[in-house]
């Protein structure tokens, strides 16, 4: 196959350690590895919940930092993450010591895959939703789907299943796979199923600009057989062009609204008389003139629609009846990080969210605020950390203070530093945001450390606020402690 490994000494492997572990898909894949029998270790540099408890519950060894020895324990067969650079010191004993070694989604569709029928969600925003919704209402409709996803679905407190039905429904990311292999990761998934939420431009670290990504997703497109489906966002311009390369049927679905404004007259699934409340959303469905009647979803903001919309159409589209798929889509308890509220303490709520980018920064503060900040004189304070590749670079510098449009007050920590030497002159620069915010006339304030920031938001909160923090990792552990500190503030009142 390659001159890493080949196929039988993959499909016999029993002994097997992972390069970046900890990382969201990786420890994903690890858990899978364990459940198929195999004894699986791994090491990584750093790890944080929810997935270091997801490896400690499962029982995998996870050894901190990278080093040689880290191999002596003999494995067999060894999976790279994209974070392992070439010289990274385990990597380079790998390689001297002639372990056969693939990237993750190599060896996952080679294991996983072959036998199945993919059903893999693409695009910049909506993945991780999409993809747990579709794999929950193929659930409830018995259909007894395999899954692999980048977060936690409530409804099935880990982030895989292996199922034993013929529908596999993966999260297909189009960030690199590994340092021997610099395409997307969705090329090795062999999908029958598609979907293209939404193209935009992301991981700056990466990819020079949207037309080279968007080219990734025609690459996507192509891999979908005659007798697929490709079900796409008919209102995303960028994702409809992707589309168009594909061999396969391509659906569009949207909010009728934003079809019609998009040109679209004649999607083929679209939501009509759509309304968001404090329980979610209801709207009417449509697949072209036939009616398939109101559904309410427990998912806050427009956004949610679309990704709503998206996974029914994969669905009903797979045989699940309306009245299953309207059951099962009351009962989703959503995903980890999306817009998860860790707690309430006397009135204060403190969410949780992955958010980074600044489109899905302003989708999850409108989302936020319709549903959470009800209260007459409540306020939303919105908490953020520069973290993730994209977010750390300067190329959305303009965008990300009106993404924050809806909020009382907006506070940064410091941004992540990173080994990658980004020059400061590439950076975000997080003082003029600060003042484009102010210009705004929304308070802001950049606080180094989570503990100054807590300590700044304690004694200003009251009953009916609601605190967003948003970070694609921990947040040096945010939320909890200032659910802590808000239970201290409130015992130590007389």
């Amino acid at each position: 196959m390659n001159d890493r490994y080949d196929l039988d000494t993959l499909t016999n492997a029993k002994r097997i350690h992972i390069l970046g572990i900890a990382g969201t898909a990786m420890g994903t894949f690890a858990g899978m590895l364990k459940a198929r029998g195999l004894e699986v270790r791994g090491s990584d540099a750093a790890a944080y919940p929810p997935m270091s408890d997801q490896l400690a519950i499962q029982g995998i060894p996870l050894m901190l930092g990278y080093a040689p020895e880290n191999l002596d324990w003999g494995p067999d067969f060894v999976i790279v993450g994209n974070v392992i650079r070439q010289v990274n010191p385990e990597a380079t004993a790998m390689r001297d010591r002639g372990l056969p070694h693939a990237s993750f989604p190599e060896a996952f569709g080679h294991l996983f895959l072959n036998d199945r029928r993919p059903i893999v969600i693409t695009g910049t925003h909506g993945k991780t939703t999409t993809t747990s919704l579709i794999a929950w209402l193929l659930e409830h409709g018995g259909a007894r789907p395999g899954l692999f996803v980048g977060g936690v679905p409530l409804n099935f407190g880990r982030s895989f299943r292996l199922g034993d039905g013929t529908p596999f429904v993966v999260e297909g990311d189009e960030y690199d796979t590994a340092y021997f292999d610099k395409a997307p990761k969705f090329l090795h998934y062999a999908p029958q199923v598609g979907v293209i939420t939404n193209i935009e431009f992301d991981h700056a670290d990466i990819f020079a600009n949207v037309e080279v990504i968007e080219g990734w997703f025609e690459r996507f497109a192509r891999l979908l057989p005659p007798g697929g489906r490709l079900v796409v966002h008919g209102a995303e311009a960028r994702a409809r062009r992707a589309a168009a390369a594909a061999l396969c049927p391509v659906e569009t679905y949207g909010r009728g609204a934003a079809l019609r404004a998009a040109g679209l007259d004649a999607p083929n699934w679209r939501a009509e008389d759509v309304s968001l409340d404090s329980d979610g959303a209801t709207f009417h469905l449509w697949q072209g003139d036939r009616d398939h009647g109101v559904f309410q979803s427990p998912l806050p903001g427009l956004h949610n629609v679309d990704n709503t919309i998206a996974a029914l159409a994969v669905v009903l589209g797979d045989g699940i009846p309306p009245e299953t798929a309207r059951q099962g889509l009351a009962l989703f308890k959503s995903v980890k990080k999306r817009q998860e509220i860790k707690g309430i303490v006397h009135g204060v709520t403190v969410i949780d969210d992955f958010a980074h980018h600044p489109t899905a920064v302003r989708e999850t503060v409108s989302a936020i605020a319709a549903r959470h900040v009800r209260q007459p004189g409540a306020r939303l304070f919105c908490c953020f950390e520069v973290e993730s590749n994209t977010s750390r670079r300067r190329v959305f510098q303009d965008d990300y203070a009106p993404a924050f449009a809806g909020a009382s007050a907006v506070l940064f920590c410091k941004p992540l530093d990173k080994p990658d030497n980004l020059p400061e002159e590439a950076r975000l620069q997080l003082p003029e945001v600060v003042r484009s915010l102010e210009a705004m006339g929304i308070e802001s304030h950049l606080i180094p450390e989570v503990d100054d920031i807590i300590a700044w938001l304690v004694p200003r909160l009251r009953d009916g606020d609601v605190v967003l923090g948003m970070s694609g990792r921990h947040f040096h552990g945010f939320h909890d402690r200032l659910l802590a500190a808000l239970k201290a503030r409130d015992m130590a009142r007389p």
